[in-house]
C-alpha cells in the first residue's frame, strides 16, 4: 500500500526524533517546576491569610478609636 504525499510529509526522521528528546523535560525537571509552583502557592496562602488578619485587626482599632 503506497503512501500518500500528505502520509509521506508525516513521517520523521531519526535525527528529527532524537533533537526533539533531547529538549523534551525529565521527571527531574517536572518535580523542580513543581516544587517552585508549590512555594509560589503557599507564599500565597500566606498572604491571603496575613491580609485577612490585617484587617481584621485595623477594623477593630477604627471601632475603638469612635467614642
Amino acid at each position: 500500500m503506497p503512501l500518500t504525499p500528505e502520509q509521506f510529509n508525516k513521517l520523521v526522521t531519526k535525527e528529527y526524533l532524537e533533537e526533539k528528546l533531547e529538549n523534551l523535560a525529565t521527571k527531574q525537571d517536572v518535580r523542580n517546576i513543581l516544587a517552585a509552583v508549590d512555594g509560589i502557592a503557599k507564599k500565597h496562602q500566606n498572604f491571603e491569610t496575613e491580609l485577612a488578619a490585617n484587617q481584621g485587626a485595623h477594623g477593630r482599632c477604627i471601632y475603638y478609636d469612635k467614642p
